[in-house]
């Protein structure tokens, strides 16, 4: 059974700063080398259908935490940096924004090509997928990205997104083949856009008696693969508010990163030489790897690995970025040689975490720790699409 949801999403225009595009496709392998490495390539292609789990690895690469920007900008980083190992890695990413959209089949039948799986069927999937949420699902959304992820099985994942003509929203449609048993009777895994409130949709499960009336399908009696509707509201506001983080959750892995810091763990030996600052942003890649589907209700918590482009909540701290990007390259590439203690001590960061949650009671001092982030911004080479961090006059300001 499958999960479903929607979010919405304001819509962002603007561009990823090369410094920044670089580092999201080099952090992107590593997490998604760690997942499969840990799960397989299935697991990234579940992972990729949730919209919750989306949201919360585009915060984590340093994006709006936000925008319908995610979209695009993760998609693209992932697949400038995942086909080149396609082989090794066993999975692969067709399709983009706009004209590289429309490249999708001939992508696909190459990959077929190469791997055997039937190149086709892809296709047709493929071409279903975008006439269902383009025509059969009329929500005043025109699809102007398809991005279609696919493994050496032919296990494949779906994700799109449309835009209004006249609007400032968009709406993403996420698709995930495990499980789908008809195009036609709820296929999504999730569909994430503003509530535009009622619509016409020939996928509806009650939509039937329309579809068999418009529609000269073949007849078809599918379970319902869908569980559980989960609404993800991203908010309009920019900026980070208290209201949009779960704060025992972010508090708690900040006073384990910063007060009380893991040294004396012997599984966490191996990351010791990081500062606080970098444990921060190791917590919460760690939680983007290992963690529950329950744990990404809050996806603006992710932003403080890395901040965000714009500045909300804090500039991209660039020398923090690296290291996190060195010390995840580093355990992946060692456990690809059967030495995982690094990858472990990783997961046990972000288990670490979510035991000190037990316990702990957060201060409301939010605003604060922003602030810091803020001030501190400088040291770490903080830097936004508008320039880099200067140091203020006073630095001083304490944690959670």
């Amino acid at each position: 059974m499958k999960r479903s949801g929607s979010a919405d999403l304001p819509l962002h225009y603007g561009h990823v700063p090369m410094w920044l595009a670089e580092r999201m496709s080099t952090l992107g392998l590593a997490i998604t080398e760690a997942i499969i490495a840990e799960y397989g390539t299935g697991e990234v292609l579940r992972r990729l259908s949730d919209p919750f789990w989306f949201q919360s690895l585009g915060a984590v690469m340093g994006m709006d935490w936000h925008s319908s920007g995610i979209t695009t900008s993760v998609m693209g980083a992932l697949k400038k940096a995942i086909n080149p190992y396609a082989k090794e890695l066993g999975i692969y990413v067709c399709g983009g924004k706009g004209k590289y959209s429309r490249n999708t089949p001939q992508e696909l039948l190459n990959y077929s090509s190469r791997t055997g799986v039937d190149g086709a069927e892809l296709v047709r999937s493929s071409k279903l997928t975008a006439k269902v949420d383009n025509t059969a699902v009329q929500d005043g959304f025109q699809l102007y990205l398809h991005s279609f992820i696919v493994d050496q099985s032919g296990l494949w994942t779906v994700v799109q997104q449309g835009m209004q003509s006249h609007g400032s929203t968009a709406r993403r449609y996420h698709w995930h083949s495990a499980g789908l048993t008809s195009f036609v009777d709820e296929p999504h895994t999730a569909i994430c856009g503003v509530n535009q409130g009622r619509i016409l949709n020939l996928v509806a499960g009650d939509a039937s008696g329309a579809r068999n009336s418009i529609m000269d399908m073949s007849a078809e009696d599918p379970q319902r693969m869908l569980a559980e509707i989960r609404h993800l509201k991203m908010p309009d506001h920019h900026d980070v508010r208290a209201k949009d983080v779960d704060l025992k959750r972010l508090g708690a892995m900040l006073w384990l990163t910063h007060e009380k810091q893991p040294k004396d763990f012997a599984d966490l030996l191996l990351l010791e030489g990081m500062g606080p600052r970098t444990l921060q942003s190791m917590a919460l890649v760690s939680e983007v790897i290992y963690g529950s589907v329950a744990r990404f209700d809050d996806p603006a918590r992710f932003s403080f690995a890395h901040g965000g482009k714009d500045g909300h909540p804090f500039p991209v701290p660039v020398k923090v970025y690296d290291e996190t990007i060195s010390v995840l390259r580093q355990a992946v590439e060692k456990a690809k040689i059967g030495n995982s203690d690094k990858l472990q001590a990783i997961q046990k960061l972000g288990e670490l975490s979510r035991m000190a949650e037990k316990s702990f009671t957060p201060n409301e001092n939010f605003d604060q720790l922003i602030e810091k982030e803020r001030r501190d911004s400088w040291k770490y080479g903080g830097r936004t699409v508008f320039g880099k961090a200067k140091p203020p006059g006073d630095q001083q300001l304490k944690l959670f």
